[in-house]
């Protein structure tokens, strides 16, 4: 345990760890000008972060705990990842500002909740999502979002894919979500067929990147399309070893994405960090509830990408290979950058992130100072 100025709380399993793994290098970066210490409640959790970071690293099971624990710290920030259950008895804690950070930016209705009113602040990509929030609420206060950008975009992990002389195309599904209104997948009801109109690209190597929780999934048939995807792509494999065709469960996908040419991908994070990092090379998206109107209308990076679903699949081969030499949606995509991430260059979002930490660190300060003055809070 060290000072803390910034908890960064983690309260969910490793099943879920994944969406907190891909903040630890922005973490290690804040924690330059203001100590961050992880708080996790899961010694499960605890076994998978530790070696991944050299940030002190405490956990807390009980509540009882964790009050203590928030006690001895005394620190001035909290910052959360998800909107998890547990969230709520760290956020109990009245003597820190607490910030909703996310793990993506992302057009999915779980983006833009009522959870979103128990934090002091949100920190969002940019005015995508701003509107999200304005439009999908009622009484939500807009001045609590503040506009980072999208930090872990802006690190570079050691590369995962060998070089190749192919184009690679990357497809990458979402997982079912925890109802159907969120649910947003292609794997079970377009994967295989994807996979295997992508394998007929001339000249193309195949990276089948599936969200973490697509091949532990609780339904069945999203499990039987994955092992379809992976025996598709294995064979493909076996009879041109040449091609470099990969399966990555458990790469970082952050790390895929520069090596890749083109991505397949559903209504997620990913097509947006695509569009980030990406933003001049071709993005699909499959489209698994087929309204194309609503889908334009709920997700606007759409409006510049070539939608797939079963009516246009059978010919998604030849449109890959077609936008791969002649790509008329670029200038589109280019326009959609900014609105879903305002300006924002790759490498300043850190600069924001840390910029607004560092503020609410200083505002915690003085907020408490003047309750103490007047005795409001103990």
């Amino acid at each position: 345990m060290s000072d803390a100025s910034v908890l960064a709380y983690f309260g969910d399993g490793p099943e879920r760890v994944y969406q907190f793994l891909q903040w630890l290098p922005v973490l290690d970066v804040l924690d330059q000008s203001q100590p961050v210490n992880v708080v996790l409640r899961d010694p499960g959790t605890a076994a998978v972060v530790r070696p991944r970071t050299g940030l002190p690293v405490l956990v807390a099971e009980p509540f009882a705990e964790l009050r203590a624990l928030y006690a001895e710290l005394d620190a001035a920030v909290g910052l959360y990842c998800n909107n998890s259950p547990r969230n709520f008895e760290s956020l109990l804690e009245p003597r820190m500002l607490h910030v909703h950070v996310s793990h993506g930016e992302s057009d999915k209705h779980s983006s833009a909740s009522n959870n979103a009113k128990a934090y002091d602040r949100v920190f969002v990509a940019g005015e995508a999502a701003v509107q999200r929030y304005r439009h999908g609420l009622l009484d939500f206060d807009t001045d609590r979002l503040v506009r980072i950008g999208r930090p872990q975009l802006d690190l570079r992990p050691p590369a995962v894919l060998p070089p190749s002389s192919r184009r690679t195309v990357i497809y990458a599904p979402t997982f079912e979500g925890d109802a159907d209104y969120n649910n947003y997948s292609s794997i079970d009801v377009l994967g295989p067929e994807i996979v295997g109109r992508l394998l007929a690209v001339p000249d193309v190597r195949l990276v089948y990147k599936p969200h973490p929780r697509i091949p532990h999934s609780q339904d069945p048939f999203v499990r039987s399309a994955h092992r379809e995807v992976v025996r598709l792509v294995t064979e493909a494999t076996e009879r041109d070893p040449g091609a470099w065709h990969a399966v990555l469960e458990d790469a970082d996908i952050l790390a895929v994405l520069p090596d890749c040419d083109a991505m397949v991908t559903d209504v997620s994070s990913v097509g947006l960090d695509w569009l980030y990092l990406r933003t001049d090379q071709p993005l699909f998206v499959v489209d698994r509830h087929e309204d194309i109107a609503r889908l334009h209308a709920e997700v606007p990076v759409s409006q510049c990408a070539d939608v797939v679903d079963s009516t246009t699949v059978a010919g998604l081969g030849d449109l890959v290979a077609a936008r791969l030499e002649h790509d008329e949606l670029r200038p589109a995509r280019a326009a959609m950058r900014r609105h879903y991430f305002d300006d924002v260059a790759v490498g300043e979002s850190t600069t924001r992130f840390v910029d607004a930490v560092r503020d609410l660190v200083s505002l915690r300060d003085r907020l408490l100072e003047a309750k103490t003055e007047t005795g409001a809070l103990n």
